[in-house]
């Protein structure tokens, strides 16, 4: 086993780890829920852009139903953007299971 080459694979591996969380972060995922009226859009590294809410849903006598859809929509474009970093990261790591990856 030559640790030279090892190493050096281990840097190239790295640095394409390093340009595919970048590259995610601007990757963008969306939700929709309430039938399309609360759409959220994220990125692949966990940030929300945008939260989009049909004003026929604002009702100000039932805040807990607009809070509901706000989170489930956050929620689900948060677990689409975690679903599509980790294929993309098991594309580059070969499913080695590297941990935090």
């Amino acid at each position: 086993m030559n640790i030279a080459k090892l190493m050096k694979q281990a840097q190239q591996m790295q640095a394409g780890l390093a340009a595919k969380q970048e590259e995610l972060a601007i990757q963008t995922v969306s939700a929709s829920v309430g039938g399309g009226k609360v759409n959220v859009i994220a990125t692949g590294a966990g940030e929300v852009l945008s939260i989009k809410i049909d004003p026929s849903v604002i009702d100000p006598g039932d805040p807990e139903f607009l809070e509901t859809l706000v989170l489930k929509g956050v929620q689900e474009a948060l677990t689409k953007g975690k679903e599509m970093s980790a294929a993309e990261m098991k594309k580059l790591t070969g499913g080695l299971g590297i941990p935090g990856m």
